[in-house]
């Protein structure tokens, strides 16, 4: 995927209705989830365009790959950073729960939902491994920040701040 393809995508997730909450579209999420990061790791702009994109992965099949399926078709236009970010936000929902198991209290219904088709919980084997990816902490800053993007009607920068920040990123 180009980053003229890219950014085509998340204008059109302006019309998808995204599960996680009435009244938000799959791009208000984007966009709030990306504005979490701005707040937290201002200086991070590939964190943050991770944020933005990392749920495209939905377009392309079910919502236990949507992590590795975005980030197959981002790394060509955004890179190895950010698209492992985005497919590591999946394992970090799992990872949380793993460590910390009133992190479930936190889930919408849908996350709740999707935790349980995504494997559930990690083995001790598997919260090790993830623990000494390179983009362990980045990963889990998203999830967090995915957790916290689920407001209808939110004011957040829209789409035309980030192209010039996805434009600049690409290749």
């Amino acid at each position: 995927m180009t980053v003229a393809e890219l950014l085509a995508l998340l204008e059109a997730l302006g019309d998808t209705p995204s599960p996680e909450s009435e009244g938000l579209t799959e791009l208000d999420h984007g966009l709030q989830c990306a504005y979490e990061l701005l707040r937290a790791r201002p200086a991070d702009r590939a964190l943050q365009v991770a944020g933005l994109v990392h749920d495209v992965g939905h377009r392309f099949g079910s919502d236990e790959a949507h992590g590795r399926l975005g980030a197959r078709h981002v790394r060509g236009a955004l890179g190895d950073r950010v698209a492992s970010v985005v497919e590591g936000h999946v394992p970090a929902k799992r990872y949380l729960v793993t460590v910390d198991p009133s992190y479930a209290s936190v889930l919408s219904e849908l996350s709740t939902h999707t935790l349980r088709a995504q494997g559930g919980p990690l083995s001790p084997a598997e919260a090790a491994a993830f623990e000494s990816s390179p983009h362990f902490a980045d990963s889990l800053a998203l999830r967090q920040a995915d957790d916290a993007a689920k407001v209808p009607g939110r004011r957040v920068p829209g789409l035309d701040y980030w192209a010039p920040i996805v434009e600049d990123l690409g290749p």
